[in-house]
């Protein structure tokens, strides 16, 4: 579902498949960091955290590669992993669902900085389509 996971290379280093919330407290951590104000920057920016104490914690660098290289960022790719995500019959992999859940939030912090009302549309159709998957993913088997 997100190819780009498996070929990141950042300066040095390489990660392949990188996830962030692996425990309970990463968990609570993400909800912190939303709470704090973190936005989701388009292509070719960075993740955008207010809080500079949240922001220098180094288990923070992983959500950084996650948001900025393996979300999608254009309306057209995002609407080609919904329609992956409407085949799909089994649940998503703990790193599919947490991507998933990112780009969800990636495209609500984009519907709000949208005027154009068709562009508005478009981008609350994907809104709805990415609960939807999340919210089906969520039901018992």
């Amino acid at each position: 579902l997100y190819p780009s996971a498996h070929r990141i290379k950042r300066g040095a280093y390489s990660l392949i498949n990188p996830t962030f919330l692996r425990s309970e407290e990463d968990t609570k951590l993400l909800f912190e960091i939303l709470l704090a104000g973190m936005q989701i920057q388009g292509e070719d920016h960075p993740l955008l955290i207010p809080d500079e104490e949240l922001a220098s914690l180094r288990s923070v660098k992983k959500l950084e590669v996650i948001c900025e290289d393996v979300l999608p960022k254009k309306l057209s790719d995002i609407r080609r992993l919904m329609a992956d995500l409407a085949q799909r019959w089994q649940p998503l992999s703990w790193q599919d669902f947490e991507r998933t859940v990112l780009t969800l939030v990636y495209t609500s912090q984009m519907l709000a900085q949208i005027n154009n009302q068709h562009q508005k549309e478009l981008w609350m159709d994907t809104l709805v389509q990415l609960a939807r998957a999340v919210q089906h993913d969520l039901r018992p088997s």
